[in-house]
């Protein structure tokens, strides 16, 4: 286990003091991050359905998995035995047949289908296919939407979560390290990322890396104006810049970094800016301390940018913790003007500085957690650009 099992149940009774604040006495949790971190199940297994069910009133959650799955369940939860329930193969691609078929035979065999329920409208994986045989199948239950209830759950880490943060900030820096070595004229783009994806899962040597929720992001020369990009076959270019995003995870936990190397000759442009994003990022960071809100750190990064004239229409932040394929994300606070949500010590975000201008762009951005008077970076690398000539 990765937790305490006296962890685990902090989070269930927190869970289920929010799931009665909600009216739901019934929680069917699809979201990958959810299911770990009530369970601790971790495996390959999402795209497949699976998922935790609470109830309000119960000593531990359940974890419904595929068969095939159910050793990794057993390996993985602090579950007793009897609180992993599994579905057969006949329910795997067979159509109409579904695999949430035989959840709702199990709501209907523990006389919970009368009860409210609430599920994860919005999350990854969690189908048209699943809504509709809850929805089909439980005519007499009080369906609604469970708003992200246990993403807010997770929203302020435990000191162990931020100390699995922490060494996954260890590895970060070994895989910006490299990239900051292996990017050069020349070099496919494809090569540098297998060197820095080396890197990642080498880890420390008191801890190794894992897969990442997010692919190494590394948009190239006129590829910096855009966002999201990955690596191809094409080969760095003098005279260009490359950012690069990426995180290193140690018990699925993530602290993300991007940082913006320039091949050639110093710009001057690209280092003015560069120069006012690391401001704007700076003064946001400064402005980060239990009690202010999302909106004090979003007004204070983009008071720099509007004294510059810089123009920027995304959020610049959202909260990470736990991360499975395809996103780091929390889902809970943006980073953005007007969200007043109040930070908490032990809130972790992910505030990003892009700023694009149509055919070229630079990034910085760190993970930051919020302490009592202030904040913390996980990461110790520098933000300038860095200019290799």
């Amino acid at each position: 286990m990765s937790f305490t099992k006296e962890e685990y149940k902090q989070r269930l009774k927190k869970v289920q003091k929010m799931m009665q604040e909600k009216g739901i006495e019934l929680l069917i949790s699809h979201d990958t991050n959810n299911l770990y971190y009530l369970t601790g199940y971790d495996a390959w297994s999402f795209y497949y359905a699976q998922c935790a069910i609470v109830h309000v009133n119960a000593d531990e959650p359940l974890c419904f998995v595929r068969a095939q799955d159910a050793g990794g369940a057993y390996i993985k939860t602090y579950l007793k035995d009897e609180n992993i329930l599994v579905y057969d193969e006949e329910y795997i691609h067979t159509w109409p047949k579904h695999p949430y078929d035989r959840l709702v035979e199990i709501i209907k065999e523990r006389k919970w289908d009368n009860l409210s329920i609430g599920l994860e409208m919005d999350a990854h994986y969690f189908t048209a296919f699943c809504y509709e045989k809850i929805k089909q199948g439980l005519p007499n239950a009080k369906i609604k939407d469970s708003d992200r209830l246990v993403n807010w759950a997770r929203f302020t880490k435990s000191d162990a979560e931020i100390n699995y943060m922490k060494s996954a900030a260890k590895i970060s820096e070994q895989g910006m390290k490299t990239a900051m070595e292996v990017i050069k004229p020349g070099v496919r783009q494809c090569d540098a990322v297998g060197e820095i994806q080396k890197a990642l899962f080498y880890g420390t040597e008191e801890f190794g890396g894992e897969y990442s929720s997010i692919a190494t992001l590394l948009p190239t020369g006129k590829g910096t104006s855009a966002s999201h990009l990955t690596a191809t076959q094409d080969k760095f270019v003098e005279g260009e810049a490359t950012i690069i995003e990426l995180s290193g995870v140690y018990k699925r936990y993530h602290a993300p970094m991007a940082r913006t190397v320039l091949l050639g000759e110093p710009n001057q442009l690209k280092i003015d800016t560069m120069n006012k994003t690391i401001e704007a990022l700076n003064s946001g960071i400064e402005a980060i301390k239990a009690g202010n809100t999302v909106d004090d750190v979003a007004q204070a990064f983009w008071k720099i940018l509007d004294k510059y004239g810089i123009k920027k229409r995304s959020r610049t932040g959202y909260s990470i913790g736990i991360g499975y394929p395809p996103d780091w994300g929390e889902h809970t606070l943006n980073i953005y003007k007007g969200d007043k949500t109040v930070l908490q010590p032990n809130v972790c975000f992910h505030m990003i500085a892009v700023m694009q201008f149509g055919d070229w762009g630079v990034e910085a951005s760190e993970a930051i957690r919020v302490t009592e008077n202030g904040s913390e970076l996980f990461c110790n690398f520098p933000k300038e650009l860095h200019i290799k000539s």
